[in-house]
């Protein structure tokens, strides 16, 4: 009986956390984007191209790199802090000072939804356009570009 109640205890503090929160799953989800920064690279290749343009063209990869590499620590660093706290508030984005909370891309490029059959059907060809392969940094290919 004693093992019963303790079980039913943790089920119901579960739900309780679990449920109905927009609050978590927003936080959660952005906790989990954060985490994935170097699968991205989203900042290294905005830190380059910025400092290319406004801070110095000769310099732009060390310094490019290097800024981009400690912003993507901290993303990434921010990203498990809010997996991990993402059933208790506060629920605002932290560290925002420093870091967007949005993921970063370089101004030269804004990836799109992935065109596929979930968001974009066409079916008198069968398939539909997109990005070719938007998770490798760098490719800018696009199947019937009509923007």
């Amino acid at each position: 009986m004693r093992n019963i109640l303790s079980f039913l205890a943790t089920v119901a503090i579960a739900g309780i956390f679990s449920s109905g929160c927009a609050n978590t799953e927003q936080k959660l989800g952005r906790g989990m984007s954060n985490m994935t920064e170097f699968a991205r690279l989203g900042e290294m290749r905005r830190s380059m191209e910025q400092t290319a343009l406004f801070d110095q063209p000769g310099g732009h990869y060390a310094t490019g790199f290097i800024r981009g590499l400690s912003k993507s620590f901290a993303r990434t660093g921010v990203g498990i802090y809010e997996v991990v706290t993402a059933p208790f508030p506060p629920y605002d984005p932290v560290f925002t000072s420093y870091l967007s909370p949005n993921p970063a891309y370089p101004d030269a490029y804004r990836p799109d939804i992935i065109d596929d059959a979930m968001f974009d059907t066409d079916t008198n060809m069968g398939f539909s356009g997109g990005d070719v392969a938007p998770y490798i940094p760098g490719s800018r290919f696009k199947i019937f570009d009509t923007h």
